[in-house]
């Protein structure tokens, strides 16, 4: 099956809705959902992976999925557009996907054995090496799907949606409490980032020919910064697997990154240095694939990067304007499965 998927951090989606779910119509946010709309209508995929989406209360009154069919609908993205959530995070940030109906069937399909780890229950991961296992929980469950073909049958593909932990501290603190609480942080996205990949190798061990794909925002690279080398491991290359078990390591659908005065290239999202004041270049939005998926072409959706290709430059281009509307670029592949 030839299938063409995207991930997009749409920069809380919770405010492009009223208090009671419905699309806003007017103002500034209205104006910015009308920019993600356009942006997602050039992709034109078949599976967009949402981070950031609308929110979920407890209570199912209001949920991610119904906001973003309403949204999709409202900026006439296709009358096949469906959309599915997961588990109900702690926060206003959810987790959710559009998918085409009429070519793939999408359904949450969590886990929910105890002993493997179900993603909305507590598990523990030693990430001091310490031989002692710490406890944890993700903060946003990540989203489980299974994929069939709109006609039925077997399951074609597993899908992990997934935001881990940021490394931002964003409270004022001193140099002490910083470091503190940066170790603090980065320990959390590992263990986040263990618990997708010990799922991945669980679907894999199940069924070796399985395609296994993990995508979001994932706000780590490959050993990129100071952290990452002081720990001697990064959160992405955690996901990747094991060099050991070489047939289950998954394949990143973009190009190894290489780093320039502006940062990295290619890059998703930038920040500011709090030092310097500088902005600098991240990639932290990724997805990553079994050995069995065949990567045919991606798209990255930033117009500060040379795709060597006059064409899809255009394209990208094209949208240039629109893609102001959130803090992240999207990325989007063309896979066979």
């Amino acid at each position: 099956m030839k299938l063409s998927i995207a991930i997009y951090n749409m920069e809380w989606m919770k405010d492009l809705f009223t208090a009671g779910g419905e699309v806003n119509t007017s103002g500034d946010d209205a104006a910015r959902g009308a920019k993600l709309a356009a942006v997602v209508k050039a992709m034109d995929v078949d599976l967009l992976g949402v981070v950031e989406g609308p929110d979920t209360t407890a209570s199912g009154t209001k949920t991610a999925s119904k906001q973003l069919k309403k949204w999709a609908d409202h900026h006439g993205l296709g009358a096949t557009y469906k959309a599915v959530h997961g588990f109900v995070s702690s926060g206003q940030q959810e987790l959710c996907a559009l998918y085409r109906s009429d070519k793939i069937s999408v359904s949450h399909r969590p886990t929910k054995a105890q002993s493997k780890h179900p993603f909305d229950q507590t598990f523990t991961v030693d990430t001091t090496d310490s031989l002692i296992k710490e406890q944890y929980k993700h903060y946003r469950p990540p989203l489980e799907l299974g994929v069939k073909a709109a006609g039925g049958g077997d399951e074609v593909a597993r899908i992990i949606v997934a935001h881990a932990k940021s490394k931002g501290i964003f409270d004022r603190v001193d140099m002490a409490r910083f470091e503190q609480i940066s170790e603090r942080n980065r320990k959390k996205l590992y263990a986040e980032c263990y618990s997708i990949r010990e799922r991945a190798d669980q679907w894999l061990n199940d069924a070796p020919n399985r395609h296994v794909i993990v995508m979001g925002d994932i706000n780590d690279g490959f050993g990129q910064d100071y952290y990452e080398l002081r720990f001697r491991r990064s959160a992405v290359e955690t996901l990747l697997g094991d060099v050991w078990a070489p047939e289950k390591i998954l394949k990143h659908v973009l190009p190894q990154p290489r780093l320039g005065r502006n940062g990295w290239s290619p890059s998703t999202s930038r920040y500011t240095d709090k030092v310097t004041r500088d902005t600098f270049n991240v990639l932290i939005d990724h997805i990553l694939v079994s050995q069995g998926v065949k990567v045919e072409d991606f798209t990255l959706w930033n117009p500060y990067y040379d795709h060597k290709d006059d064409a899809k430059n255009n394209e990208v281009l094209a949208v240039k304007d629109e893609l102001k509307a959130s803090d992240h670029f999207p990325v989007s592949v063309r896979l066979t499965i």
